[in-house]
């Protein structure tokens, strides 16, 4: 299914004229939210957009204040970009966190939303994609500048494809369509440079979580962990800017943790050299001294003392 959609409503019967229309032109899968009433009762907006295939792209300008009626919006398989040109967009997320974009941000979101709403006189532009199309942190809204030479392409395009995609054909759609999912996913690995403060502490526990899970891989770095959550090697840094240490002291005393595990392991059969080397230390001298650092005593004199101390007591009179 693909086709444009345009409307420029206000009045008595605006907004069932505006459901009406988006209904007939999106379809089902990109259902209009429910609104309350005093959206309803003071519906004024204009909104040009269109759908081709399984992506929905839209730009919308509001005369006054809007907000969902607070059921669940959207589709838990979808990813939206909102790109925010003039006023605030606002999204909650399940559990009560919301997260604000003004005027000059990008807004990525994947999944269900508690609710949306906008200030008066805001305009942006929407892209709906299947979550799949774009590598994103579930659940872990991230925001951007929209001024990057990515987002502008994304939009570039999407306004040709509105103007063209009713004189496309069936393989011109899917280009379009297939070009689309390109530059979004560009304008979400280029154009993240960023975090809202309200972000900062889950995506700390999101790097923290990854790293646990990668402590013996050799190229575990802060900038991997960028990468595998989709933001700049300087926002991860940032949202640990208050954690009290860095992202890489973070992963050094993981390992050290580790480490010390594995010394005290009963009827361990690792050597010291064999611990340091899988728990990615240069060498057995390197970690020794670093553990010293952190415990106080050498890994060896550590897991003698540890022996000891498990050792059951002799006997009386032996």
């Amino acid at each position: 299914m693909s086709g444009t959609f345009s409307a420029d409503v206000s009045g008595t019967n605006a907004f069932s004229d505006f459901a009406h229309a988006w209904h007939s032109r999106m379809g089902e899968t990109f259902a209009l939210a429910p609104f309350r009433r005093t959206t309803v009762s003071g519906f004024s907006a204009r909104s040009r957009g269109f759908r081709v295939r399984d992506i929905m792209f839209n730009r919308f300008e509001t005369a006054a204040a809007l907000r969902t009626a607070g059921r669940r919006v959207g589709a838990d398989d979808h990813v939206r970009l909102w790109i925010v040109h003039r006023g605030t967009w606002r999204l909650g997320q399940p559990g009560g966190a919301e997260h604000a974009a003004p005027a000059g941000r990008l807004l990525v979101q994947t999944g269900q939303l508690s609710y949306f709403s906008a200030a008066p006189r805001t305009a942006l532009q929407v892209l709906v994609l299947p979550a799949a199309e774009v590598r994103h942190p579930r659940r872990r809204p991230a925001s951007g500048p929209v001024g990057t030479a990515e987002v502008r392409l994304l939009t570039a395009h999407a306004t040709m494809v509105g103007r063209m995609l009713d004189r496309l054909g069936p393989a011109g759609a899917d280009a379009a369509r297939d070009t689309l999912a390109e530059l979004a996913r560009a304008a979400v690995g280029g154009g993240l440079d960023d975090a809202e403060p309200l972000l900062a502490p889950a995506l700390a526990q999101a790097a923290r979580d990854l790293a646990d899970r990668r402590l013996t891989d050799p190229d575990l770095s802060p900038a991997a962990l960028a990468r595998k959550l989709n933001v700049s090697t300087r926002t991860l840094q940032r949202a640990f800017a208050k954690e009290g240490r860095s992202l890489s002291a973070y992963i050094r005393v993981r390992r050290l943790e580790e480490a010390r595990r594995a010394l005290v392991t009963p009827h361990r059969r690792a050597t010291v050299t064999e611990i340091a080397a899988r728990w990615q230390f240069a060498d057995s001298g390197h970690f020794a001294r670093a553990f010293r650092r952190h415990y106080g005593r050498t890994p060896t004199d550590y897991a003698a003392a540890a022996a000891r101390e498990t050792e059951p007591p002799e006997p009386h009179g032996a």
